[in-house]
């Protein structure tokens, strides 16, 4: 008895050590994970272990015996993890895990780049579970990419876990909110009153196994006369972070989309434009049903809101039954809407929408752009793609094999995946509709014209809130600015019912009313919410429909002006007539065109314009009041002379300062603020 279980010991043994040896080097990343102790890892909560990365990034091969060469290691830290997901937690004894990056205290997250995407700490590492094309995920979250919708960014690699190895992997970004990620504002307990409360969210239609149920809605489906409900969980704010306020607010927001879409109400402010992002939730059901999700709708399917923004669809996620598979039945037809197939067909507002006419109008025109030769679902395009992945994963699915075997069938389901993307081409084209009736829309010659997004500090008013974009009218007929908005994230402004904007005029949005008015005496015609960013930002104006009017994507390096980047100017628009999407077209603003002097001022200066002397004159009977000072600026915001104002009259000495225009400011203690121009000859 005691020589068999030393038999089997060994057997073990040599098992294990077999396992080990299935993988020496890659052409993929290679990550070795060692929890603390050999600890197994739960559902929950994270375990704590060390995580290298091995990854030559000159695309060399990667070795194993590289994780005691610091050159070659991607990473190599803390990590707290746990096993993550549903069904394909239970799939194979492969595992899905969720990890987060962390300082070396164990406790505060490290904030890093991974394989070569954006900095964060959450992460997951995807265990590809019923799918043997090693790909559906990963093909899903290119394509969202492509048409211009984030989706987690991936990257293969090759798992060996506390000296086991694991096989083929994906490293890829977790959803949450982040300015790399899902760039909504975010929330805490304090953010209760307008506009606050109205963002950011992330909300998920999911079953509520391990998340609290926040709301149901109900779906087309019903069994023996008992009604189907889509369940709603907050994903952000978690469920026990979350106000009451918010909680009811976001709700309602949900509640807004399904009346409005069940009245098929598109009217610009009161439908179904005014409640959401019509070309995230178009392209969202684009995703959907090109590659016939058959979960989709109705599980892992996220919704996102940003402060004073629409609501919006996405990003997508679990995309491993589509294309055509479906582990559970035959679901991932080709013939068949996925919001109307009588299985998981998600909220009714789906179905209400698509048989919304100018929606679906939409959809339709959206289909053919992107179908189009040589745009994202075009078949020879996807079809090399598929090519091209297959071939950078082929020696890790053998490996993969060799541990679990769970691809056997790789090439034949690639093949399969092929031929029916073809199928559901052919069938979207003949079923998708006409869009005639919105293919041809007159949009206005509205312009963005200056961009300040980088200001100086002013008098002691922090430079975002000077910030101001201008648009302007490039035509000779008057335009309704109604439903107009900024869809792409970073900012929320929308044009409030029957604005107008006269011909060959401008107006100005800001970022602080308040600032903006004092600054530069004269009013914005509004105030979008969050900044503009000091790097880079793509500025979408759009009508309410999503169709985009203009678009400029500044960054503040070269070939774009750099003087607009902190130092004093602004970017300004050299034409209207010239494409304002190309950096060679800007220069740098520094005539603060908005700065007017006060209406009803209180004191005099002369001469002006002067060659030495200034004089500063009140006209009130008194002298100014203790504390008042002053402070000459020229138009780059430059401090050139400051001091107090402590008689009625007051001569400065300005001969050396050189020719030009300047500011003098006066501020008094009980909060009075006047200024004028003067020029400098």
């Amino acid at each position: 008895m005691k020589k068999t279980f030393v038999a089997i010991l060994a057997l073990m043994v040599s098992a294990l050590a077999a396992q080990a040896q299935i993988l020496t080097d890659s052409n993929l990343p290679i990550v070795v994970i060692e929890t603390d102790g050999g600890a197994p890892i739960p559902d929950e909560p994270k375990v704590l272990a060390t995580m290298k990365i091995i990854w030559h990034e000159d695309g060399s091969r990667n070795f194993l015996a590289d994780t005691t060469s610091p050159q070659f290691l991607n990473y190599n830290g803390r990590i707290g993890i746990e096993r993550r997901g549903y069904s394909s937690q239970m799939a194979s004894d492969k595992k899905p895990y969720s990890l987060t990056t962390l300082q070396a205290d164990d406790v505060s997250h490290n904030n890093v780049s991974v394989l070569g995407m954006p900095k964060e700490n959450d992460w997951i590492l995807n265990s590809l579970a019923f799918d043997q094309t090693g790909m559906r995920d990963v093909m899903a979250y290119e394509l969202s990419n492509q048409i211009g919708q984030y989706a987690s960014r991936c990257q293969y690699c090759e798992l060996i876990l506390n000296g086991d190895y694991r096989g083929l992997y994906v490293f890829m970004e977790k959803i949450k909110p982040d300015k790399g990620r899902v760039n909504i504002e975010k929330m805490d307990t304090t953010c209760n009153q307008p506009p606050e409360v109205t963002g950011g969210y992330i909300v998920q239609a999911n079953r509520s196994d391990n998340d609290p149920l926040a709301w149901q809605m109900l779906t087309y489906l019903y069994y023996w006369s008992w009604p189907i409900y889509t369940e709603f969980i907050h994903h952000y704010p978690k469920h026990d972070h979350i106000t009451e306020t918010q909680a009811d607010y976001i709700h309602n927001v949900f509640l807004s989309l399904e009346e409005v879409a069940h009245n098929h109400n598109a009217n610009v402010t009161s439908g179904i434009p005014s409640v959401i992002d019509i070309p995230t939730f178009i392209d969202f059901m684009m995703m959907a049903e090109f590659t016939s999700n058959v979960d989709v709708y109705h599980l892992s399917t996220f919704f996102h809101k940003d402060r004073d923004g629409k609501l919006r669809a996405g990003p997508i996620w679990d995309y491993n039954l589509a294309f055509g598979y479906d582990a559970f039945g035959d679901r991932s037809g080709y013939d068949v809407w996925q919001f109307d197939n009588g299985d998981n067909t998600g909220p009714r507002f789906w179905k209400d929408l698509f048989n919304t006419f100018l929606f679906r109008c939409h959809l339709a025109k959206r289909w053919l752009e992107l179908s189009e030769n040589g745009m994202p679902f075009d078949y020879d395009r996807i079809s090399s793609r598929i090519d091209e992945i297959d071939t950078l994963i082929a020696e890790a699915v053998g490996r993969d094999n060799q541990r679990w075997n769970n691809m056997p069938q790789h090439e034949s389901y690639l093949n399969e995946m092929k031929e029916w993307i073809q199928l559901r081409i052919d069938w979207l084209n003949a079923n998708v509709g006409s869009c005639e009736a919105c293919s041809d829309v007159e949009l206005p010659p509205l312009v963005i014209s200056k961009i300040n997004y980088h200001p100086q500090d002013h008098w002691g008013v922090g430079g975002d809130r000077l910030e101001f974009i201008e648009i302007s009218n490039n035509g000779d007929e008057e335009v309704d600015l109604t439903g107009f908005y900024f869809r792409e994230l970073g900012i929320s402004y929308r044009f409030p019912a029957n604005a107008k904007i006269g011909p060959n005029e401008a107006l100005v949005l800001c970022s602080d009313s308040m600032a903006f008015s004092d600054f530069y005496n004269t009013k914005a015609f509004g105030q979008y919410t969050r900044n503009l960013s000091n790097k880079a930002q793509n500025l979408v104006l759009a009508d309410a429909w999503g169709n985009i009017i203009d678009e400029v994507h500044y960054t503040d390096s070269l070939p774009w002006p750099t003087e607009a980047d902190g130092n004093g100017g602004y970017l300004e628009l050299i034409d209207l007539d010239l494409d304002n999407s190309l950096p060679e077209n800007w220069t740098v603003g520094h005539d603060l065109t908005f700065l007017q002097e006060t209406a009803e001022s209180q004191w005099n200066i002369y001469p002006n314009p002067t060659q030495g002397i200034l004089i500063v004159q009140t006209l009130d009977a008194t002298p100014p009041p203790t504390g008042t000072t002053y402070q000459i600026t020229n138009l780059l915001g430059q401090t050139v002379s400051s001091g107090s104002l402590v008689a009625r009259t007051l001569q400065i000495d300005v001969s050396r300062l050189p020719t030009g225009i300047y500011v003098i400011k006066t501020s008094s203690k009980d909060g009075t603020t006047l200024r004028r121009k003067f020029i400098k000859e």
